[in-house]
Formats: C-alpha cells, sequence, structure tokens
C-alpha cells in the first residue's frame, strides 16, 4: 500500500468498479452543487411593519354582523 491513506473506502459489501464510480460522480456533483451556492430567492421586505395594520377595521353591519365581527372570512 501506498502512504497514503484512500479517500473513500468501502466497509461492508462487494461493490463493482462502476458502483464506485457512480457514488464518486455523485458525491464530486453534490459538492459541486453546494460550492456553487444555491440562488438566493428574490423576496420582498415584509409587510409587518406597515403601519396600516395598526387601525382598526369598522365593523361590519346588518344580518349577520356579529358572525362578521367575530368570525372574519367566515
Amino acid at each position: 500500500m501506498t502512504g497514503r491513506e484512500p479517500y473513500l473506502s468501502i466497509v461492508r459489501g462487494d461493490a463493482t468498479p462502476e458502483e464506485i464510480a457512480a457514488l464518486v460522480a455523485a458525491l464530486a456533483a453534490r459538492a459541486a452543487a453546494r460550492d456553487a451556492g444555491p440562488a438566493a430567492p428574490e423576496t420582498k421586505p415584509g409587510n409587518w411593519r406597515n403601519p396600516a395594520h395598526r387601525l382598526r377595521v369598522g365593523l361590519p353591519h346588518g344580518p349577520g354582523a356579529w358572525r362578521g365581527a367575530f368570525f372574519p372570512g367566515g
């Protein structure tokens, strides 16, 4: 054996050279994708600081108004 230890080693089973090549290719592709970094999605800033959220909305009037006041959207 050379003075350098292998980077990968098969611990259990009997892998064929094709299986080892597929494993190395998959690991290399994953490392390349990680190094490239994920594309940061364009996100709009949150609307949580909008002062309009602090304003009260008028209560509904008419038949079923109590339901609209206490169960919005229902």
